[in-house]
């Protein structure tokens, strides 16, 4: 017997290295119970993409500014609609219009440099096909700032479900091996409690998207990789 806990033990100390709890104890009326933690994992190719991109215009005179760049966003999103882009998934966001300030050395003060305006567009893809292509339409069409690509799936729900179901499993697996070395075995799970759930969305910054210029815009520039979706949940189950 004493052998046999040792290799119990060292079972609960690996598990134990990789932050993982493990319990041995009792619910109410004395049931014998033990308590793990499981944790799943699931990788998907993301399906869908939103693109936000800016147009920032400047002019001595605040109107021909705003005329500029409402003329700007709009053919921006004229080349989205010829990509065949619903117009349920074009948005037109924030607008700003405010004063340029340069500060100049020789004078030491701050001086007046005209007007900036900017107005931020939402576009979302359903088709990642169509990425290179938008974002190369929309720059050569007056967009001059892009603000990033979040990357996503459609089936949201369906992917964390399953990770939280592989999370289970494991702590199943788990608690199985562990008590067949003391001649138990896992009976019904009394409590389950999901202690986490990270859906990471892979996402393009600006910085990273001004270095692919439109001449280079390959679906292999654009590509997001998989979305590793992870969960954790602790399991008491009952011994039998």
């Amino acid at each position: 017997m004493r052998h046999v806990y040792a290799a119990l033990s060292c079972m609960l100390l690996s598990f134990a290295s990789q932050a993982q709890v493990v319990r041995l104890g009792s619910e109410e009326l004395g049931v014998p119970t033990i308590t793990v933690q499981g944790e799943g994992l699931v990788r998907v190719l993301p399906d869908k993409a939103t693109v936000r991109f800016a147009v920032v215009t400047r002019d001595a005179n605040p109107e021909r500014a705003r005329q500029r760049n409402e003329e700007a966003a709009r053919n921006a999103l004229n080349a989205l609609r010829a990509l065949g882009i619903e117009e349920r998934n074009l948005f037109l966001e924030a607008l700003t219009l405010q004063p340029v300030r340069e500060y100049d050395p020789q004078r030491q003060r701050w001086e007046e440099r005209g007007y900036e305006v900017q107005r931020q567009v939402r576009a979302e893809l359903t088709q990642l096909d169509l990425l290179p292509e938008a974002v190369m339409r929309v720059v050569q069409q007056g967009a001059n700032r892009l603000l990033g690509v979040h990357y996503d799936v459609s089936t949201r729900a369906q992917v964390q479900m399953k990770a939280l179901q592989e999370a289970v499993r494991n702590a199943q697996d788990k608690a199985r091996q562990m008590l067949a070395v003391l001649g138990k075995d896992v009976g019904d799970p009394i409590r389950i409690h999901e202690q986490s759930l990270e859906f990471p969305r892979p996402m393009w910054t600006e910085a990273a998207m001004l270095r692919t210029t439109a001449a280079d815009a390959t679906p292999e520039a654009y590509a997001a990789g998989e979305i590793e979706v992870r969960a954790r949940v602790e399991v008491i189950f009952a011994l039998r």
